[in-house]
């Protein structure tokens, strides 16, 4: 008989706004039913302005651990109890575990990310890159790139909230990662954009646009792409996003973000469970 939940099982969550389209809950269940564990994975439609409220949730309901997605990360890092180094530098977290009531919070984005580059035989070492968005996503990946050895890291974003951020966090990239020239830009500055492009090897989308309902968007135009970049997404519903499909149009090499969520996901798995997670 297949094995339903009981008065038993555990619970794992996913909180963040739009989430109607996440991978994620069929991503752990599946994993859970592999392992024969008594957990479950679901998924809440939280806004920021609600995160107070979920972490009551969390500790009420003894969520035993999960993920934060848009526009909740910044949020989650302020509520945990502590977070991981990585997570305390960007000031966001994307996951977290309830241990005894200890609720701790941490940052994978960025892990999955040049992990799904690799697995498409993708280096970002010594590599010039340009990359849209500033929240927390975009922050761990940009936190990643350079860990990982990136020459250049080219953030470009709306004057909004998160500039400021993302100039704070250039400060802190830059001491710590002092080989890596990064730069924070106004994403209005299409001539500059459009030149960072022309000379890069890498670009790589870290907002939400190309997601429904901004499906219809991309950050990019077509002529600026050169055979020679490498455009990459982290995007994953819809697979192929208007970025990535003018990308292969131009004979770019094009990388959706499916395989970050997979890799992402394997990062997580271990933290939940210490177990690895199969990504077949």
């Amino acid at each position: 008989m297949e094995k339903r939940i009981q008065g038993s099982t555990g619970l794992y969550a996913l909180f963040g706004s739009p989430v109607e389209h996440s991978g994620s809950p069929a991503m752990y269940n599946k994993a859970f039913a592999h392992y024969e564990m008594d957990y479950t994975y679901l998924a809440f439609d939280v806004k920021e302005d609600g995160m107070e409220k979920a972490f009551e949730a969390i500790r009420l309901l003894n969520i035993k651990g999960g993920n934060f997605t848009t526009p909740c990360k910044v949020a989650a890092a302020r509520l945990v109890d502590r977070l991981s180094p990585a997570a305390q530098m960007i000031c966001a977290c994307n996951a977290f575990t309830n241990e005894d009531g200890v609720i701790t919070g941490y940052i994978t984005d960025g892990i999955g990310f040049v992990q799904n580059l690799e697995k498409h035989d993708v280096s970002v070492k010594d590599q010039k890159i340009v990359i849209f968005g500033a929240g927390g996503a975009a922050a761990s990946i940009q936190v990643q790139l350079a860990l990982d050895g990136a020459k250049e890291i080219h953030i470009f974003n709306p004057k909004d909230k998160f500039y400021e951020r993302a100039e704070q966090l250039k400060e802190t990239i830059s001491k710590t990662c002092p080989g890596c020239t990064v730069t924070v830009n106004d994403l209005a500055e299409q001539a500059v954009l459009a030149e960072r492009i022309a000379s890069c090897d890498i670009v790589i989308n870290g907002t939400i646009m190309g997601m429904v309902p901004f499906e219809d968007v991309s950050l990019v135009d077509p002529s600026w792409f050169h055979k020679e970049l490498v455009v990459a997404d982290t995007v994953y519903n819809p697979e192929k996003t208007k970025l990535i499909l003018e990308a292969e149009r131009a004979g770019c090499k094009a990388i959706g973000g499916k395989g970050m969520l997979l890799q992402q996901g394997a990062a997580n798995f271990k933290l939940f469970t210490g177990k690895e997670m199969i990504l077949d």
